[in-house]
């Protein structure tokens, strides 16, 4: 069972300001509690032990929140940025306290109606080096087009790489911000630097052959990364809070 796990937490939360100039995105509160309070319980609800958080902007304000995670069953340790590194190097930079055993990734500001154990049985029994939470969405390629083959194999993202179709029909979808991630990952990133997962990481391990998964879901999701959709956010968990 993978027992750790990173919210990537660091971000400005620019399309939410002047909000976030006081509070930091995570601290949003959905449904009468803290984004980042919704996301703890459901790693937790998924057998997650340790959890890693990466600050940045205002970041002290989330550590004053969560403290070391054990009024939410958890573990909880810090990996400071002092340049935000994008979702890659915030990674790579917490490679220390995440190296060694499998681990998931879950953005700080978006949240699966999924019971996490189905995604890590997923990811498992299909041996890949990772593996992306997937939706189907009319309108995918505007949140970053993932796309997969009949078996579920990741063979692009945001059309990349580049060139001749495989004579494979590909699906679709769009990417709501949870990953597992094999230890050999951190392979494939190189330390000291500022890059994306979807934009570079993934690319890289694609190019190279390496078996990247995507697992389809339907399940409810939403996100707060403007105004309008923290407020849709707020809507959705406190007339149905969510359930793991």
């Amino acid at each position: 069972m993978i027992r750790r796990a990173m919210v990537l937490a660091a971000g400005r939360g620019t399309r939410l300001a002047p909000a976030t100039d006081r509070l930091p995105k995570p601290l949003m509160p959905v449904g009468g509690r803290p984004m980042l309070a919704h996301i703890l319980d459901f790693l937790r609800a998924g057998g997650i032990d340790e959890v890693v958080i990466n600050l940045h902007h205002l970041g002290h304000l989330i550590e004053e929140a969560i403290g070391d995670g054990g009024r939410f069953g958890l573990r909880v340790q810090y990996s400071w940025e002092a340049q935000i590194r994008d979702t890659g190097g915030g990674v790579k930079q917490a490679e220390p306290l995440l190296g060694g055993e499998p681990f998931v990734v879950a953005n700080g500001d978006s949240l699966l109606e999924l019971p996490l154990r189905t995604l890590i049985e997923f990811h498992r029994a299909r041996g890949g080096i990772a593996t992306l939470a997937v939706r189907p969405t009319p309108d995918a390629s505007s949140w970053g087009l993932i796309e997969l083959d009949a078996d579920d194999r990741v063979r692009r993202v945001v059309g990349i790489p580049e060139g001749p179709d495989r004579g494979e029909t590909l699906r679709g979808f769009m990417f709501p911000g949870l990953h597992v991630f094999e230890p050999g990952i951190f392979r494939w990133m190189d330390p000291g630097q500022t890059f994306g997962l979807i934009r570079e990481t993934y690319p890289r391990l694609l190019r190279a052959n390496q078996a990247v998964y995507g697992f389809v879901t339907e399940a409810r999701w939403v996100t707060i990364d403007t105004p309008e959709s923290l407020a849709a956010a707020d809507r959705a968990v406190t007339r149905h809070p969510f359930s793991y």
